[in-house]
């Protein structure tokens, strides 16, 4: 009776943390890191402010935890559409497609998890993800060396230099909120000549 009670408390407990994330999640793609506070968080999740601080001592271990899940989120992402293509240059296209078109689609919530100024807790998850995205990266290009089809090269130089290109090249337009359909096909140019294969 004792352990299904525990468990019960645990899946509630489970539960209203998903909750505050998804909450936190949704001022964030709306509003910003900077327009999120715990109190807001707690309303739109329907918890009390305390709550949200049994689950998270401060704003910045909460605002990491959302960091990791979107960006894990995207990562996801970018790894799901790769997957669908043959060649190299394809795969690392289908990265910049997806990353670019599904940061135009929340252009807010990517700039938060790209370059709004956050708590140094918060920062470090960035960093986390641009080397997961270069990890990604990397085995793309090391994979199409390998079999002949790009030419010699660093796979994780090449990688984070293209981790860094993408991400410069939407931080601006996503800030000033102009970026337009224009801005893939020109990054894709952009990668095919760093890799060294015609487009």
């Amino acid at each position: 009776m004792a352990y299904r009670s525990t468990e019960r408390v645990k899946a509630r407990l489970s539960a209203s943390r998903e909750r505050i994330i998804a909450a936190a999640l949704a001022i964030m793609a709306g509003h910003g890191y900077a327009g999120c506070s715990v109190a807001a968080v707690a309303e739109r999740a329907g918890v009390a402010t305390g709550s949200v601080y049994r689950h998270f001592p401060t704003k910045a271990h909460l605002f990491a935890e959302v960091f990791r899940t979107a960006s894990q989120r995207e990562v996801d992402a970018v790894a799901r559409a790769a997957a669908l293509r043959s060649t190299a240059a394809e795969q690392v296209a289908a990265v910049v497609e997806t990353f670019s078109g599904r940061a135009l689609r929340s252009p807010r919530l990517a700039y938060a998890l790209l370059a709004e100024p956050v708590d140094p807790a918060v920062d470090a998850e960035r960093l986390t993800f641009r080397r997961a995205y270069a990890d990604l990266i990397a085995g793309y290009v090391a994979a199409g060396v390998a079999s002949g089809e790009l030419p010699p090269q660093d796979p994780e130089l090449t990688a984070t230099a293209l981790v860094g290109a993408l991400a410069e090249a939407m931080v601006g337009p996503l800030a000033a909120g102009v970026a337009g359909p224009g801005t893939i096909p020109d990054l894709i140019r952009f990668i095919h000549r760093a890799l060294g294969v015609s487009p």
